[in-house]
């Protein structure tokens, strides 16, 4: 069976669906996603852009093309509303599912859920990125989160990051687009959870990067003042959660 999983969303969403989306796998497996989560869509036998993929062409420019490439799949499994009246119209075997979780559910929980109503079974209770075995030597700090209402202030960390030094060194991390002196950058999703696997600790927002590092078994501390942490906090073999008020 060829399949396909369009799945859209940020870096945490994307983490957080992986145990759903690798139980979907069929004998072969194309993922399409946000440009940033391609290199975690390890699982599958090829991952593409959303950006690339055409699919936002379909029922507004020509896009012969794109039909011709879902077309050839066995099976459609999408989180993704675009393109939906068109695909249907023409009969393509797609499934839509629902892509934020119900209140009060945890979102790999409810995501799994999903699979399993599809056929999947076996899931793993948390989302789990393998990377190549390292000693963990120091600790990480990610100040920073797609949101400014999800961020806590620097000084806060900064706290944290002096009370870290004096038991291991602590390296601080952001983004390409992120400003902080001296702070690592990797853009590569998939490099960064290699890199991440080497912390002792890992201190962030909630952010995709908290996701990314609980995800590698980094013992994570994410900290929330925004979003229910019910439904979106980090899954890990090691990982603590605090609700914190800003301000």
């Amino acid at each position: 069976m060829r399949r396909l999983l369009i799945r859209p969303g940020a870096i945490g969403d994307f983490v957080l669906s992986l145990p759903a989306l690798e139980g979907l796998r069929g004998d072969y497996t194309e993922v399409w996603c946000a440009e940033q989560n391609v290199p975690l869509a390890r699982f599958a036998d090829r991952a593409i852009s959303l950006g690339n993929s055409g699919l936002s062409r379909l029922g507004f420019l020509p896009a012969d093309d794109v039909v011709a490439r879902l077309s050839g799949f066995d099976s459609i499994i999408s989180w993704s509303g675009t393109g939906r009246e068109v695909m249907e119209r023409l009969g393509l075997p797609v499934t839509f599912l629902k892509a934020l979780p119900d209140a009060g559910i945890h979102a790999t929980a409810f995501y799994n859920q999903q699979a399993r109503q599809l056929g999947a079974d076996n899931l793993p209770w948390n989302p789990s990125i393998p990377c190549p075995a390292v000693s963990r030597t120091f600790a990480t700090i990610h100040p920073f989160a797609s949101s400014p209402a999800k961020r806590l202030p620097l000084a806060l960390f900064r706290q944290h990051a002096d009370r870290l030094a004096r038991h291991m060194p602590v390296h601080w991390l952001a983004g390409p687009e992120e400003e902080l002196d001296g702070a690592i950058r990797i853009p590569d999703l998939y490099d960064l959870a290699c890199w991440l696997a080497g912390a002792k600790v890992y201190m962030g927002n909630d952010s995709g990067i908290s996701h990314l590092a609980a995800a590698v078994g980094t013992p994570t501390l994410a900290l929330f003042c925004a979003t229910r942490i019910r439904e979106w906090s980090p899954r890990g073999s090691v990982h603590a959660v605090s609700l914190v008020q800003a301000g």
